[in-house]
């Protein structure tokens, strides 16, 4: 039945696609984000729905689409670059065949990412961008808050749709993405156009924002929690009432705290015993490794490059935490261990350079989204929408550089969609004040006498 349900679905998008391209685009994200191949059980599981979606979301753009306007922001040409120096550095990668499997997949989040600006040539595309994203997201995270709330959860042990701790399916990154997406959910309940915001759309989005924040308590993950304090203090500066902000944020905290599972606060409290957490040490000890192996290799060995790692690391238990009654103190010794972290990711396997690139990306955007922020922040003006929700982009890629400082999550397709849409905004407010400011050139008639 659910192989029906999502073949059902697929067909549906490709059909209206054919007659609005754009729809195209919008498949791609939903087979991107949801994979719907790792949840049938029959009819998808061969098929390569990402590469026909891709391929037809830009023949669909080629043939059908109007391209007046199009051109390449600086982000796109660098998000081109990245992509064209991960091909070299796969080239010589220090695990060819590793580094082969994960480029298989990379290339194309990158890819998309340059291509998609240039399909958001409107306010309606950029919103049905969005709309698709965080739906598609929200597939999962509303599954993940009905058995958070029926089960408590646990760590490693909360079923997302599917046994499969990859992708959008991975605690800390779902828990990451599931925050980052609180503002632009806000931003639909007061600026959306392709659903009004009335009452029902403002009622689900009140849910949808509940099952975001019971995503980390659900999957007990630490970085939840870092990034839903992150977002409390973005959310400071757009709020007017700042006094009852804080207030009303202590008084929440209180009243749930006796309500939170002991999974999930058992979880916390190594984040004070970090030192006795295994998980915690390791991470240490493979940073400190990925900068002395740069060191040694500045443009780094490629895709996989952790697996020749060997560390080692003191575990202290003396004060409890996870790893208190299993291991005693001294020294531990481990090998082939993951980053556990984008920074050290694109440092280990991309250098310098790639590191560099990478950052500046999100540099840009950060910046941009600021400027428009802030250009646009009249509420009363015609552009108020573009203000809001080039400051509900920034918070959530401010989210996920922090989640981000803790999950290997460098090339998460979710997050270049995200940063695709901040391009597409960019140019397209950019288009509106030029076209806003042309003046034609008008030529003096002589009058007759």
């Amino acid at each position: 039945m659910r192989d029906l349900v999502f073949v059902a679905f697929l067909a549906a998008l490709f059909g209206m696609g054919l007659r609005r391209p754009f729809l195209l685009v919008c498949a791609y994200v939903y087979v991107d984000i949801v994979s719907p191949q790792r949840l049938t059980y029959l009819l998808l599981n061969a098929v390569p729905i990402s590469m026909i979606a891709a391929a037809l979301a830009i023949g669909g753009w080629l043939l059908a689409d109007d391209k007046r306007n199009a051109r390449v922001a600086p982000r796109q040409a660098l998000i081109l670059l990245l992509l064209f120096y991960c091909w070299a550095t796969t080239g010589v990668a220090d695990f060819p065949v590793e580094a082969q499997e994960k480029w298989s997949w990379v290339w194309k989040a990158l890819a998309f990412a340059a291509f998609l600006p240039l399909t958001l040539r409107t306010r309606l595309r950029i919103e049905t961008l969005l709309l698709f994203m965080i739906l598609s997201a929200s597939s999962i995270i509303i599954i993940g808050g009905i058995k958070t709330l029926a089960t408590g959860g646990g760590y490693g042990t909360l079923n997302l749709m599917v046994d499969n701790n990859s992708g959008l399916y991975e605690g800390s990154t779902i828990s990451t993405v599931a925050i980052a997406i609180i503002p632009l959910i806000l931003w639909f309940m007061k600026f959306g156009t392709v659903f009004p915001p009335d009452w029902r759309l403002k009622s689900f989005c009140i849910a949808l924002i509940g099952a975001c924040l019971l995503i980390p308590i659900g999957t007990s993950t630490r970085t939840g929690l870092v990034c839903i304090a992150l977002l409390a203090a973005l959310s400071f500066r757009t709020v007017k009432r700042r006094a009852l902000y804080l207030g009303s944020l202590a008084a929440l905290a209180v009243i749930a705290v006796p309500f939170l599972p002991s999974a999930f606060t058992d979880r916390m409290n190594t984040i004070k015993t970090y030192k006795a957490d295994e998980s915690a040490s390791t991470r240490l000890a493979v940073w400190q490794w990925t900068i002395d192996y740069a060191k040694d290799h500045p443009f780094g060995g490629g895709f996989e490059a952790y697996r020749q790692n060997r560390i080692r690391y003191d575990l202290d238990t003396s004060g409890g935490g996870a790893g208190a009654g299993n291991r005693g103190n001294g020294v531990e010794v481990d090998k082939a261990r993951a980053y556990h972290s984008a920074y050290f990711e694109m440092l280990g396997e991309q250098g310098y350079p790639g590191l560099i690139l990478w950052l500046t990306i999100s540099l840009i955007g950060l910046v941009r989204m600021e400027m428009l922020r802030r250009r646009y922040g009249d509420p009363d003006g015609e552009f108020a929408w573009a203000g809001s929700l080039a400051g509900a982009l920034q918070s959530a890629h401010l989210v996920y550089l922090l989640g981000a400082a803790f999950i290997a999550i460098a090339f998460q397709p979710f997050v270049y969609m995200l940063i695709g849409a901040q391009i597409g905004l960019d140019t397209y407010l950019s288009r509106r004040a030029a076209a806003a400011s042309f003046r034609p050139m008008r030529t003096s008639r002589l009058q007759p006498a």
